[in-house]
């Protein structure tokens, strides 16, 4: 196994400007906004920036809400990371675009391409369809799971966006685990697994998950559905308080049976004017092409 942070890059429709005092700062397209992020504990940089926002998230008990700016759009397209997404401000403070990611979609779209083979992924708790518009870009067939159906429909409006919406998706509606357990009695197998667990959360049909118990069991059920030949596998966390650590373990397996590498490590945002990064998760990805 190897330790290695992986940092995303300023592009130019997203840009992290500043973050401090428990928020940070960020312009999608020509649209700002501030937002809470727990892991700022340190100062801002430039005060300056933070008065002319479009919108800003505010918390409100248990809750939060947009506050917008007089005539502000709710809703706009922007290009990252060669991929278009549907920029939508929720209640529950997301914009439906993690930045942070990037890497790791360039990671997988280099082991895909030069797999010289047929390639199927799986991505579990899927949300807005970053890793699966990565993956169906360079080649791949892809499953695209979440429980949210709006999170679905919106990972579908950011593929029809980006124009692949011809390519071999299948679009599932479904919680994870018991999607994984039928997968596994239909005999299906899959070249590469993703998958993004939150701490907590709820299946369609009020199935509940929870990382603390469910996490172990997920992963030696997707163990089940990998083939004979895997190609990667990663596993990304971002409110469960884990060390990165505590995911490449269950990933060590694949080295023991299928050789390749394990890397864990944080998940980095880079900010403008060489401010520090904005750790924004961690992961652990497995992959066959040990790296040279």
């Amino acid at each position: 196994m190897k330790q290695n942070t992986l940092i995303a890059l300023s592009s130019e429709d997203y840009i992290l400007l500043d973050s401090g005092n428990g928020e940070k700062l960020e312009r999608y397209g020509v649209h700002v906004l501030a937002r809470p992020d727990p892991q700022v504990l340190w100062i801002k940089n430039d005060n300056t920036k933070w008065s002319d926002v479009d919108g800003r998230f505010v918390r409100e008990g248990s809750s939060g809400k947009w506050l917008w700016r007089a005539g502000s759009v709710k809703e706009w397209g922007i290009g990252y990371c060669g991929l278009r997404f549907l920029i939508r401000p929720n209640a529950f403070k997301h914009t439906g675009l993690f930045p942070e990611q990037a890497p790791n979609w360039d990671w997988m779209r280099s082991r895909i391409a030069s797999a010289s083979r047929p390639i199927s992924i799986l991505n579990l708790f899927a949300y807005t369809g970053g890793a699966t518009m990565a993956a169906a870009q360079s080649g791949a067939s892809v499953t695209h799971v979440d429980a949210s159906k709006v999170s679905v429909a919106w990972a579908r409006e950011n593929a029809e966006l980006s124009g692949l919406s011809g390519k071999p998706i299948r679009w599932i509606v479904d919680d994870a685990l018991s999607f994984v357990r039928r997968e596994i009695k239909r005999g299906v197998k899959y070249e590469g697994i993703i998958m993004d667990p939150p701490s907590f959360g709820r299946g369609p049909d009020g199935q509940v998950w929870n990382i603390d118990e469910d996490f172990v069991s997920l992963i030696a059920l997707c163990r089940e559905l990998l083939s004979e030949k895997p190609l990667f596998f990663i596993s990304n966390g971002y409110a469960s308080g884990y060390s990165p650590l505590a995911f490449a373990y269950n990933l060590q397996f694949l080295e023991k049976e299928h050789g390749g590498e394990v890397e864990y490590g944080e998940l980095h945002i880079a900010q403008k004017d060489g401010m520090p990064e904005l750790p924004s998760g961690i992961y652990a990805r497995w992959t066959s092409q040990k790296s040279e």
